[in-house]
């Protein structure tokens, strides 16, 4: 009978050390995947996880990661967590191989209330290509002060050496903007706070961001791409507490108040309150 007790009480305590608690599957319940790429705090595909300012953002469809803005859909190539930095894909984008005309590129355009939290890098350099001279981009800019310019080392004068200008004909005008607008006019996203093809009046736009140090075999080496830098706004230190207690970082169904999941219950402070 006592060995029985024994035998009992030892496997009893060896089936706890095996099964995690009720609060730490639920801490990991929010983190997912989406083919190869992780999806954590402040990310989520679950509604509920995560941060509130950056839900209904990731969709994952047959192991394709998209990002889902106002201007458009973009498939996301990486998020680097340590950095705070995604990588984004528009199809619709030209590139050093083809440039894409007709207006047909999503740009970058957040919602006013996302505006907070994302923003292209301050090394990102969007090239808009054949924008009318009514353009907003050349209106209160007369003679060379036209806001075109390099930005971290990549610029048109680098871009027009691509391959894909010899393909589409078009010509290089005079960077003054009295002979002609450019046929290309490099800006970093700060200077204009979006972009959008249409209200600029521009045929369609390349993207490149530089992680140093820099390449320097021309814009053929450049990443392209829209590396856009994400912020959680006010203070962390909820999600911190709540994830050292082992719950889950989320918020309620007003979509505003955070919440930390705890399995049985939800606290506005953290599991061990």
């Amino acid at each position: 009978m006592t060995l029985l007790f024994m035998l009992t009480v030892c496997l009893s305590f060896l089936a706890l050390l095996a099964t995690p608690s009720f609060a730490t599957n639920q801490a990991n319940s929010c983190r997912s995947y989406c083919g190869n790429i992780t999806i954590d705090y402040p990310f989520s595909l679950d509604y509920g996880c995560g941060h509130p300012g950056f839900r209904d953002l990731l969709f994952c469809m047959n192991d394709v990661l998209m990002f889902h803005i106002s201007s458009g859909s973009y498939r996301v190539l990486d998020i680097d967590y340590a950095y705070q930095a995604l990588t984004l894909h528009d199809p619709h984008m030209s590139t050093c191989d083809t440039i894409v005309l007709g207006g047909r590129g999503n740009g970058f355009t957040v919602e006013q209330w996302r505006a907070p939290y994302f923003n292209p890098t301050p090394d990102n350099v969007f090239m808009l290509i054949g924008c009318s001279a009514e353009s907003p981009l050349f209106q209160g800019f007369p003679g060379k002060h036209l806001p075109c310019r390099n930005v971290s080392g990549m610029g048109c004068e680098e871009y027009y050496d691509c391959p894909a200008w010899s393909l589409i004909g078009h010509k290089k005008v005079g960077s003054v903007y009295g002979s002609g607008p450019p046929e290309c006019c490099a800006v970093a996203f700060e200077a204009i706070k979006a972009i959008n093809l249409s209200k600029l009046q521009c045929e369609g736009y390349s993207s490149a961001y530089s992680i140093a140090p820099l390449r320097v075999d021309g814009a053929g080496g450049w990443s392209y791409g829209i590396r856009v830098k994400y912020s959680v706004q006010g203070n962390d230190e909820f999600c911190r507490a709540c994830e050292a207690t082992g719950g889950a970082c989320g918020f309620g169904t007003d979509g505003v108040k955070q919440l930390c999941m705890c399995g049985s219950f939800n606290s506005t402070t953290n599991c061990d309150s």
